[in-house]
């Protein structure tokens, strides 16, 4: 029990710092930035953070209320896909601003990265060692 509130808190933590820390901690480039126009790309990038990082919060409460541990396996797998979304959206999906130089690749893209493989990982290795440590099946 105690290991679930723990390990729900920091995913519900991780969470909303992929959600928040984009707007408020490690922000990406400030509106008319002049490098992409009016709106720079990473701002639609931090946008969709804020929607994937509620996920991953939301799977991390549940992760503390429910007790099942298949409900538990099932949620863990569901915040590691997550975290390939959480990933991607920077990388591979929205992307930032054209200069390399800017506040989106210089601190909020890494920030989201590091956030997003610590819970790729952590899903990874929990899913991994819950499929091991079960006991054999009996056979006749």
């Amino acid at each position: 029990m105690k290991k679930s509130i723990i390990s729900g808190a920091i995913i519900t933590v991780l969470g909303l710092l992929i959600a928040f820390g984009p707007q408020f901690l490690f922000k990406v480039c400030s509106t008319g930035c002049g490098c992409c126009g009016d709106i720079p790309t990473c701002h639609w990038s931090a946008r969709a953070e804020i929607g994937i990082g509620m996920l991953i919060a939301a799977l991390g409460l549940c992760f503390i209320v429910l007790n099942d541990s298949k409900t538990q396996l099932g949620l863990m797998i569901g915040v590691f896909l997550s975290s390939i979304i959480a990933l991607a959206i920077p990388h591979l999906l929205i992307g930032g601003c054209e200069m390399k130089n800017m506040a989106c690749h210089r601190v909020a893209f890494p920030a989201i990265t590091v956030i997003g493989a610590v819970l790729l990982a952590g899903s990874a290795f929990y899913t991994i060692l819950t499929e091991f440590k079960k006991p054999p099946i009996a056979t006749k």
